[in-house]
């Protein structure tokens, strides 16, 4: 059997940047050798491409940029190519690719500018597309999308830069409209990067200022009291939701280094929630994907309110369209208990991508 030519794209010039190495690691070890030739693609934080021909290990812990094993790389926009051009000291060699992996996280990965490239250069990639990428990236669009399909999601409203000036009127119209505790967030980023819990108007502008340093606009949104809950959904025009959803049991806010960095917080899958309120977050985790055109794979996150024994009080909080793949991460995990073993799930994603 022919081998096809599989490019995993990894690092970036995102906030999560270690985030993107170590889920790609986690992938590169999974990938069936049996049926696909790899080729690693790395994006330094400054911008540069390079093709990386090390072990994974340099991926993981991040060497790989200082490795002597690169090559400058750049994906061709030119469906003819339908591929990476390597700019070997030699001259420009096209490499032609079957499908992409891009395990890019955050802003350039999950936001449809890769996906738009690929999109060019006639290559099949892993995950959702442009338009749907673009849709869930920024929270504010997602949020209104998820309202039009009926879909509970918490109130919010959209501040930038500017507003800073009148900082005192946005805080009464948040209070008003919002209440305390409230979250602000940079409208496109994710794994919590520059998210502040705001529990007091003295509060308010410095955790504008500091979520502006990663989007020139920033939504304040209300605090949602409940579990936090979250669900796989994987499939292109018949997506399906993992059996079980997984809850996160955090001391305080589920932050970036508890996401990531230590062990702060708790993961339990089952989620310890009532039956009827589990078959309602995966019914609307499949509602919300159809809604905003998903395909592939995205790990939606909800929050579980009391009183939600028949099924009420379920409240979408955001979609995320590359979800971790790191040995933590939720949505490897949530299948993996649905049945799927590691390598199984990484080979049904290309097959996805490769399905179009």
């Amino acid at each position: 059997m022919n081998r096809s030519k599989l490019a995993v794209v990894f690092g970036g010039a995102s906030s999560e940047h270690e985030v993107s190495q170590w889920s790609a690691a986690s992938i590169l070890r999974s990938v069936p050798q049996d049926r696909f030739d790899l080729m690693m693609l790395g994006i330094t934080k400054d911008g540069r491409w390079f093709c990386y021909d090390g072990p994974v290990e340099g991926v993981e812990d991040g060497s790989w940029e200082h490795s002597d094993r690169l090559t400058p790389a750049l994906i061709s926009p030119d469906a003819g190519t339908h591929g990476v051009l390597l700019l070997e000291e030699s001259g420009v060699r096209p490499v032609r690719l079957d499908v992409v992996f891009p395990v890019l996280h955050g802003r350039n990965g999950e936001d449809g500018t890769i996906q738009g490239l690929l999109e060019m250069a006639g290559i099949p990639y892993v995950g959702c597309g442009v338009t749907a990428s673009a849709n869930c990236m920024d929270k504010a669009i997602a949020k209104t999308l998820f309202t039009a399909a009926g879909i509970p999601n918490a109130r919010w409203m959209e501040v930038t830069a500017q507003d800073l000036d009148r900082i005192d009127l946005v805080e009464e119209q948040a209070a008003s409209a919002l209440g305390y505790p409230m979250f602000v967030k940079p409208v496109c980023a994710g794994s919590s990067v520059g998210v502040h819990k705001v529990t007091e108007p003295a509060q308010l502008e410095e955790a504008v200022r500091d979520a502006l340093r990663f989007d020139s606009r920033v939504l304040i949104e209300e605090c949602i009291k409940g579990q936090e809950v979250e669900c796989a959904v994987m499939g292109n025009g018949q997506p399906v939701a993992s059996d079980l959803v997984g809850e996160i049991a955090a001391s305080g806010f589920y932050d970036y280094e508890g996401k990531y960095l230590n062990d702060s917080a708790q993961l339990y899958i089952p989620a310890r929630i009532p039956q009827a309120a589990a078959e309602r977050v995966r019914a609307l985790a499949v509602k919300a994907y159809r809604a905003l055109g998903c395909r592939g794979l995205a790990r939606v996150d909800f929050f579980v309110c009391d009183g939600a024994e028949d099924g009420r009080g379920v409240v979408l909080n955001e979609i995320n369209t590359l979800p971790g793949f790191t040995n933590i991460s939720m949505y490897p995990k949530l299948f993996l208990a649905s049945g799927y073993d590691y390598p199984g799930l990484v080979e049904k994603l290309i097959d996805l991508a490769l399905e179009g």
